[in-house]
């Protein structure tokens, strides 16, 4: 039961804080979160990416390659980041990043080190006006981190499993 308290408190506790730094020009009702993508996963530009899409094997001689996420894949907690697709932004669309995530390791993790695994990397992919969804290797969405990014700061949301959360960019 405790466990339940503290991630309510901990959720209770986010939204607040983030929903005072809200403005009226900001309005959730105004600027709605979209959804995120329901394209499907294609683990097959992991070995070979064509266009603009890069991977975490693709590297630029020229230039940073964004989004940049070979420094949190290094650090990632126990090797949990194996792999990442992203795809520019278009149009109608902002860029995306689809990360896969060792699932052995992703198990092994309680609800808050998942958490905070997901605002990390969304935060990180956030600066560059990606959105993020989190997969393993047998296609199954685990978390998404979309934003709003038409807001004068980005409004943000976390879905994992059945939650959501609110986040409000700095």
């Amino acid at each position: 039961m405790r466990p339940a308290i503290l991630i309510l408190g901990i959720t209770l506790g986010t939204i607040f804080c983030f929903r005072s730094e809200i403005s009226a020009a900001e309005d959730v009702s105004v600027a709605p979160i979209p959804l995120p993508s329901d394209e499907p996963l294609q683990l097959e530009l992991l070995n070979n990416p064509r266009g603009l899409v890069r991977t975490a094997n693709t590297i630029s001689q020229e230039q940073l390659t964004i989004p940049s996420l070979w420094w949190a894949k290094e650090n990632s907690q126990n090797k949990l980041l194996d792999n990442w697709i992203a795809y520019p932004a278009t149009k109608i669309r902002p860029g995306r990043v689809d990360l896969i995530v060792n699932e052995q390791i992703w198990t092994l993790l309680d609800y808050l080190e998942r958490y905070n695994f997901v605002n990390y990397l969304g935060g990180v992919v956030r600066g560059n006006k990606y959105n993020m969804r989190v997969f393993n290797y047998q296609k199954e969405l685990l978390a998404t981190y979309t934003c709003n990014f038409q807001t004068i700061k980005p409004l943000c949301q976390i879905k994992m499993n059945t939650q959501t959360f609110l986040e409000m960019s700095f």
